[in-house]
């Protein structure tokens, strides 16, 4: 389970672009925490403090515990909009969850024992479809990522979502119980030699 986050922050006290365009300047990311049948509640974050933990790899599937205030408000990322150019974190929304709340999230796979694949052992090549599956899970028990174990496939075999494991609690999403995760394909120079054979054969 992904561990919980804690991200210090302070109240905006204004509104509107020239408000946010100062706050920027100073090194701090504007934010609103929403949800929850709450009003929304406008902060303010550090810039760098919002980049490392950006930089974990598991920010959007992590509970994000907000201390504002001397309060700590249990969310979860829902969205960062970036800078076109610099790439610089331009904004973010929080949502705001109750501990049993459930919630959807985009949970990252994870690919193993691929040396336990016959075609992938001799070149072929694992075909990813989707990166990461859509989850709806209870906020205290989000995966890390979900494994996807591909012992003994073939060229030609596809992992649907219908055979994977979720965990405990865990349901998918996207509602599409053949939702092509994978497939094993040829190598390119195996189809190529192929193609080349079944020219020569026709001539």
């Amino acid at each position: 389970m992904s561990d919980t986050l804690n991200l210090p922050a302070e109240t905006r006290e204004r509104a509107g672009k020239g408000a946010s365009r100062e706050l920027r300047r100073s090194g701090r990311v504007p934010a609103v925490v929403y949800g929850n049948n709450e009003e929304p509640l406008s902060i303010h974050v550090e810039e760098k403090e919002l980049r490392r933990q950006l930089g974990t790899g598991h920010f959007f599937n992590s509970i994000v515990e907000i201390e504002v205030g001397g309060k700590k408000v249990r969310t979860l990322p829902k969205d960062v909009a970036f800078h076109p150019v610099s790439d610089r974190p331009l904004h973010a929304d929080f949502l705001r969850v109750s501990k049993n709340a459930k919630v959807h999230v985009n949970v990252p796979v994870v690919f193993i024992n691929e040396e336990k694949s016959p075609s992938l052992k001799k070149g072929g090549v694992l075909n990813i479809v989707h990166h990461s599956l859509d989850l709806v899970v209870e906020a205290d028990k989000i995966p890390d990522d979900i494994q996807v174990d591909v012992t003994g496939l073939d060229v030609g075999d596809s992992i649907h979502i219908g055979s994977i494991k979720l965990p405990a609690g865990a349901v998918d999403g996207s509602h599409e119980a053949d939702l092509t995760i994978a497939t094993i394909v040829a190598p390119s120079a195996l189809k190529s030699e192929e193609g080349d054979n079944e020219t020569a054969a026709s001539e």
